[in-house]
């Protein structure tokens, strides 16, 4: 086993593994559950809720980052973030409208802002430089692997309990929800368990956060700039599953396409599981900068290709299946070399879970405008919000590309 390949990286993958199993079981069904139920003006609902929580959570990452390196313990706040989503979801397996839909995605999103920088820091903190890419892609792959399996099965239940409720298709969905508690609460007594903190060995941290702030790198700062351009198009995955489970109605029906949507998202994630680690070795052995670019460039074809279908309506298994597979590899490319490029940029460890937190802050902003301006424009004619996403994708691509 190599050395880099330790206590703390399986067990911070094998968290993130159940953390995801039980958030992607719940996002993969959700856009059926609207749809079931009959919600109102569901895509841009859908866009402003999952933007909003984004933006709420990566607040939360620049908080506990920053409070994370000034009491010099990360892995507590970690703990509690996973079980603060792992008890989210349940909220919507009651929701009757979108008031506990929008508070369970909050709840869960703040969950993830808490602990997802600390997380990163004490990854990073755990391994030498040389092998960052490759851990980050380990955990990545692992976190995807749950992915993998939380839409599979939400799939599968969908399928399982839908004969038991022939006069209420929204029951099935509930179930799903509150099933999804199980694989949450494992992630926490996962990470609690198996991850070893590295005792602090740097200076004093940082006062305040004010000098936190201003104590971070002017080449990282730069860096955000084509994160943050780029994350203004990056749209949230509940947009592009109910885009295929729309698209897909006429011709299977809501109830089947919500599973074929379900499944294509499987579909998707595994593509993403699979792409994370030789993206993360390739980013050890080329340099990170360039595949990332690369990894940006696809995701503005992803967003444009997406475009073409829905305004030509083309939307085949098939095709959407190509869509989802190029989509999971610029997310696996995005996610695993956006991390490993902050530990680089920032090597100050004192500091670095406030670079995460940062890094969170322009991605959640990002977040919450894609997933607004793509969601609201579907009102309008749902080819022009992804057309949008394409060009802001590109332009980040571009401001990377330049960036040195």
């Amino acid at each position: 086993m190599p050395r880099w390949l330790n206590r703390t990286v399986m067990g911070v993958g094998l968290a993130s593994l159940l953390a995801d199993a039980g958030y992607e079981m719940a996002t993969a069904v959700l856009p059926g559950f609207v749809l079931a139920i009959s919600l109102s003006a569901a895509p841009a609902v859908v866009g402003l809720m999952d933007g909003v929580a984004d933006l709420l959570s990566n607040l939360a990452k620049l908080g506990s980052g920053w409070l994370g390196d000034r009491l010099g313990r990360r892995k507590p706040f970690v703990v509690a973030g996973y079980v603060i989503t792992g008890v989210s979801y349940v909220l919507w397996a009651l929701s009757a409208g979108w008031p506990l839909l929008v508070l369970g995605k909050v709840l869960a999103w703040f969950g993830k802002g808490v602990r997802g920088p600390l997380r990163n820091a004490i990854l990073a903190d755990a391994i030498e430089p040389q092998d960052r890419g490759k851990a980050f892609g380990i955990h990545r792959a692992a976190d995807t692997v749950g992915a993998v399996i939380g839409p599979l099965c939400g799939a599968a239940a969908l399928r399982w309990l839908q004969p038991f409720y022939p006069d209420a298709p929204d029951l099935p969905f509930r179930w799903v929800f509150a099933l999804t508690l199980v694989p949450g609460l494992a992630a926490a007594a996962a990470f609690l368990i198996l991850v070893r903190e590295r005792p602090r060995t740097s200076l004093d941290p940082p006062q305040s956060f004010r000098a936190a702030i201003a104590d971070l790198p002017q080449g990282y700062r730069r860096y955000l700039l084509g994160v943050g351009l780029f994350g203004i198009g990056d749209f949230s995955r509940s947009l592009l599953i109910l885009a295929a489970a729309v698209l897909l109605t006429p011709t299977h029906g809501a109830v089947r396409a919500a599973e074929i949507a379900a499944l294509l998202y499987a579909w998707h994630n595994t593509c993403q599981a699979l792409a994370a680690y030789p993206v993360g070795w390739l980013g050890d052995a080329i340099g990170r900068r360039g595949i990332l670019v690369a990894g940006y460039f696809l995701g503005a074809a992803v967003s444009a290709g997406l475009a073409i279908v829905i305004m030509t309506n083309t939307a085949g298994w098939p095709i959407l299946a190509a869509i989802f597979l190029a989509s999971g590899t610029y997310i696996a490319i995005e996610e695993s070399l956006e991390a490993a490029l902050t530990a680089d940029l920032v090597p100050n460890a004192a500091i670095r879970g406030t670079a995460y937190g940062v890094l969170g802050v322009v991605n959640g902003a990002g977040d919450f405008a894609a997933s607004a301006l793509v969601g609201g424009l579907w009102l309008v004619r749902p080819e022009l919000g992804f057309a949008a996403s394409a060009a802001l994708m590109l332009l980040g691509a571009l401001v990377l590309w330049r960036w040195r």
